[in-house]
């Protein structure tokens, strides 16, 4: 649910109108018994049933806490989440924020992860790194709209032949206009089926599917000392915190003691679902 490492420029996309919290929980505020945890479906991270990485991360958390997760579902994208429940009060906390995210007052980071190149085990192309010259002459590389993959994709200048296939994953939906991302499961897939030769994303996005997968896979994380042709840094790891109303400090302590105390599950969680981590930076 990140807002800067998953969409590099969602301004316009956040400023669009429209009912986005309509199928929200609109339940009234609970009592301290409870955690309201604004939710999107999103899997592998958010799923109904509960089986979502952040889901299971809420709950336990929300156990540390001595309450329950209530997860207050929206039926819009995720990145809509903070403006569209969690300031209009349907809800209390986010899950899989940025730490630097501007919109929220956040946790202490949980953990830390980042972007990482995916290819099928059986092949001769282990990818590390984007100055790897055999970028240039695969077939294709799939990447998420607005992430530092597109931006890579596009200083080596692969974007333009590319662009046509990485539009078909999405039914050739624009992503000027409206939020458009592929989904994580399909670029595992597209690798699976060489029907393209890596896939960029971010590692706790698809690390349950490259986990899962009856085709063995490499995931090597990109590294975060990337930097395009003109000398820009393009960070590719991120610290991940819960994130709150900016005004809501006691349930941000609140919330940093609970992580604190529910570490160890959280890390076993990460774990279970094959996510790569780093330290934390701050």
């Amino acid at each position: 649910m990140s807002f800067a490492k998953g969409c590099l420029s969602v301004a316009a996309v956040l400023a669009l109108g429209g009912a986005a919290f309509a199928q929200a929980d609109t339940k009234s505020a609970p009592d301290d018994s409870v955690l309201r945890v604004c939710a999107a479906n999103q899997p592998p991270l958010s799923m109904k049933d509960g089986s979502g990485l952040e889901n299971r991360i809420a709950s336990a958390v929300a156990e540390a806490m001595g309450r329950k997760a209530q997860f207050v579902w929206s039926d819009k994208a995720a990145i809509y989440l903070v403006r569209d429940s969690l300031d209009k009060k349907l809800c209390d906390v986010v899950v899989g924020l940025d730490s630097d995210d501007p919109r929220v007052l956040a946790t202490k980071p949980y953990y830390r992860s980042g972007y990482v190149f995916i290819t099928r085990a059986d092949r001769d192309l282990d990818i590390k790194s984007w100055s790897d010259p055999r970028l240039k002459t695969i077939d294709h590389m799939v990447v998420g709209f607005g992430t530092p993959g597109e931006a890579m994709l596009k200083d080596i200048g692969r974007y333009e032949e590319d662009m046509a296939y990485l539009y078909s994953l999405v039914n050739f939906r624009a992503a000027r206009n409206t939020y458009t991302q592929i989904d994580p499961a399909r670029m595992v897939s597209e690798v699976v089926a060489n029907k393209a030769d890596v896939a960029v994303a971010f590692a706790p996005d698809v690390a349950r599917y490259v986990k899962d997968s009856s085709q063995p896979l490499r995931m090597n994380p990109v590294p975060d000392d990337t930097v395009r042709s003109d000398g820009q840094k393009v960070p590719q790891s991120f610290d991940q915190s819960m994130g709150v109303r900016r005004d809501d400090q006691a349930l941000k302590a609140a919330l940093d003691a609970a992580i604190a105390k529910a570490r160890p599950q959280i890390e076993a969680i990460l774990r279970q679902d094959g996510v790569p981590v780093t330290p934390v930076s701050n």
